[in-house]
């Protein structure tokens, strides 16, 4: 087994493995998680490519779906991509995930199928998966709240016993993604001081995408953001959140140090939203083209390609291939989503509690007479 101690570092230089232009960094400070990817063969290397290529694909048309006003709202996740595929990829099955609102790769990742994900922007119900099945919580739209959900929930997995039996199919971590605006709410530094007193085993994943809608990092934060575990005493680190390598290598650790025993992990992967906050924001009112095309030149899913070609993995032949796949996904997620019908008023009342409620049961029975009381009178819903 690998070391669980989070390496020491007082640079806030986020650890990189693949730098912007392809080329691999080695140093002795991503020494340790350079070491982490011994275990990646060529096809793993393949395959983080291919994830986001998809995910990208899935992305461009979800938000295409929005504008023809197939969907009340959408969260596009441009540029996070290795951030979330990364870390997703690091998880182990019987892991548990509570995402926020964006975390559409992480989603792919535990087998989530991409179209679903659409039913809770579409209208259609609180989301589209069996969050236990998939080991991957349903989105959460109040800002921060879940950090407190996936705490509580890891100490519940540390309390039956599922932390640090050496049983790797058994011993269980849970990761909590939220963004940068997420640590100025009160309920992140609540879970990171829980977090570190029951040394509950989970991993606080901030996506800094450098705004909080239209709040720059830099105005919520004097120090860089994975400074924050330190002040609770749990080992932070902060990595280039647009390299795959690096957040698949942090995530792996984090995951380690938590299913072992070692407790909480804080890791701020420095990424960028190339799009919007939602497709109701417009980012041209707030930032510039200049500060865009400095992050477009750091695009994650550029920096692998080339990497992989460099290194003689992938050619014009798989890149077409791959389009031709990416295809069939849009045509998949475009005839899911205008196949969708209408849910019944009533379903509102399914799923509020785990068991039959009085309560519930008597409103749905109001509900549904207030309905048809509008047939008697001839009239149609």
């Amino acid at each position: 087994m690998q070391s669980t101690q989070a390496p020491e570092t007082t640079d806030d230089t986020p650890m990189q493995i693949v730098a912007p232009d392809g080329r691999r960094v080695t140093s002795e400070r991503n020494a340790p998680y350079r070491a982490r990817l011994a275990g990646l063969d060529d096809d793993d290397l393949r395959g983080f490519y291919r994830d986001m290529m998809l995910v990208r694909r899935f992305d461009t048309e979800a938000t295409a779906l929005q504008r023809q006003g197939e969907l009340a709202l959408y969260a596009p996740l441009l540029g996070q991509e290795a951030a979330q595929i990364g870390s997703g990829r690091a998880l182990s099955p019987q892991d548990m995930a509570f995402p926020s609102y964006r975390e559409h790769g992480v989603a792919y990742t535990r087998g989530v199928e991409l179209p679903h994900l659409l039913q809770l922007f579409r209208g259609v119900d609180h989301g589209g998966w069996d969050s236990e099945a998939h080991r991957f919580h349903l989105y959460t739209l109040v800002i921060g709240s879940h950090t407190l959900h996936a705490t509580g929930y890891a100490m519940g997995v540390q309390r039956d016993g599922l932390v640090g039996t050496g049983d790797t199919t058994q011993d269980t971590a849970v990761i909590a993604y939220f963004g940068d605006g997420a640590t100025s709410q009160g309920d992140v530094s609540e879970a990171l001081g829980f977090a570190a007193v029951n040394n509950a085993p989970v991993v606080l994943f901030c996506q800094n995408n450098q705004w909080a809608i239209s709040v720059p990092t830099s105005k919520q934060s004097r120090v860089p953001l994975y400074r924050r575990g330190h002040g609770f005493g749990v080992p932070s680190v902060r990595v280039d959140g647009n390299d795959v390598l690096a957040c698949y290598a942090a995530t792996t650790e984090a995951l380690e140090r938590a299913r072992t025993g070692g407790g909480p992990t804080f890791i701020e992967a420095v990424t960028y939203r190339m799009g919007a906050h939602t497709t109701s924001d417009d980012p041209t009112r707030y930032r510039t083209s200049a500060e865009e095309d400095y992050w477009r030149d750091r695009d994650p899913i550029d920096r692998l390609r080339i990497l992989l070609r460099t290194e003689g993995l992938w050619d014009d032949e798989a890149e077409a291939a791959l389009a031709v796949e990416a295809d069939a996904l849009g045509e998949r997620v475009r005839t899911y989503v205008r196949g969708l019908g209408r849910p019944a008023a009533s379903s509102m009342f399914d799923h509020v509690y785990a068991t039959e409620n009085s309560l519930v049961t008597e409103d749905r029975t109001w509900f549904a007479d207030y309905e048809a009381s509008f047939t008697d009178q001839g009239g149609a819903r």
